[in-house]
């Protein structure tokens, strides 16, 4: 079956996820409001936000006011969210979520994320560093998930997962679980497709999501010289022969693979534009054109945290 404008992909716990979402990373206060609005007037029932983008209060307010006009129940939506770095010490896990859940002003999240397998110096703010240097935490992210299933039985978050876990930090992980992750959120395009990855995950019930599935050409640190995805002649040509967008080709190569995939946008047209992929299918050899323009290149590879025994990205997936 084609993924429509309704589809979900069933979790590990049974619980159903929209295989589709409004990213909300490095949208800035002043837009972000907004773009929750016209997302959920676009249809989207899945929003992706997270403590250190710094912006939940205004996501939650964008909720909340399409709740309250009554677009939306509560429970038609999917609110996901991760911790941050500073907050891996198991007694501040629950600080964490709570904190997120007072900034959306909601009572519980359908989704909550480990943001990086890496924990950082605790209760020095989000970006605790010396200098230049970030200050690590010795905390082992298994002791931090033993405290993310007590959420679970808390009621605070409906299901956990995990965000930018390569195989063997998730083979550890699962290794002692109690409760299997039932996503992990990694960077997902045309010039990273994670083939060996998902593949991986899917064989351990896990689904996976993708981020960044533009390349994310608005990254602080993007360099003049970074390959341009949404420009890549290949993709404009088979974007001609659907009548679609090259973003939109993106879109659909990542959801016809059963990946979630989160775009960020707080253009009005463009997350309506993002949503309107559920009217074609992309043939078998335009997905393989596409596979193979992977270069296994990152627009998040964090290098400067490489020296992090749990650093994710050293090894091949």
């Amino acid at each position: 079956m084609a993924p429509t404008a309704c589809s979900t992909i069933r979790l590990n716990n049974g619980k159903e996820m929209p295989i589709f979402g409004l990213g909300t990373w490095k949208s800035k206060p002043g837009e972000v409001e907004q773009a929750v609005k016209d997302a959920i007037d676009a249809g989207y029932h899945h929003i992706d936000g997270a403590m250190v983008y710094e912006n939940e209060v205004e996501v939650g307010a964008g909720i909340r006011a399409k709740i309250e006009d009554g677009t939306v129940k509560r429970e038609d939506l999917f609110v996901v969210s991760k911790l941050w770095n500073t907050f891996h010490r198991p007694d501040l896990v629950e600080v964490g979520i709570r904190k997120t859940l007072k900034d959306l002003g909601l009572d519980y999240l359908d989704l909550y994320l480990i943001h990086f397998p890496f924990g950082w110096k605790e209760e020095e703010g989000l970006f605790p560093k010396e200098g230049d240097k970030f200050l690590y935490s010795e905390v082992d992210y298994v002791d931090t998930w033993k405290a993310m299933e007590e959420l679970v039985g808390k009621g605070l978050a409906k299901s956990i997962g995990v965000s930018n876990f390569n195989s063997q930090q998730l083979e550890r992980l699962l290794d002692t679980a109690t409760i299997i992750p039932v996503t992990n959120q990694i960077e997902c395009h045309p010039y990273l497709n994670q083939r060996k990855l998902i593949e991986f995950c899917k064989s351990k019930g896990i689904t996976v999501t993708g981020y960044s599935p533009f390349a994310s050409p608005d990254r602080p640190w993007a360099t003049p010289d970074d390959p341009k995805l949404l420009d890549e002649p290949k993709l404009v040509e088979i974007g001609k022969k659907y009548n679609k967008s090259s973003a939109q080709v993106i879109l659909r190569w990542v959801i016809q693979r059963d990946v979630i995939v989160i775009p960020k946008s707080v253009n009005k047209g463009r997350i309506a534009e993002n949503f309107n992929i559920f009217d074609f299918e992309l043939a078998p050899e335009d997905m393989d054109v596409i596979y193979q323009m992977d270069r296994n290149w990152r627009a998040v590879l964090l290098a400067h945290l490489k020296d992090h025994k749990y650093y994710p990205f050293s090894i091949e997936f």
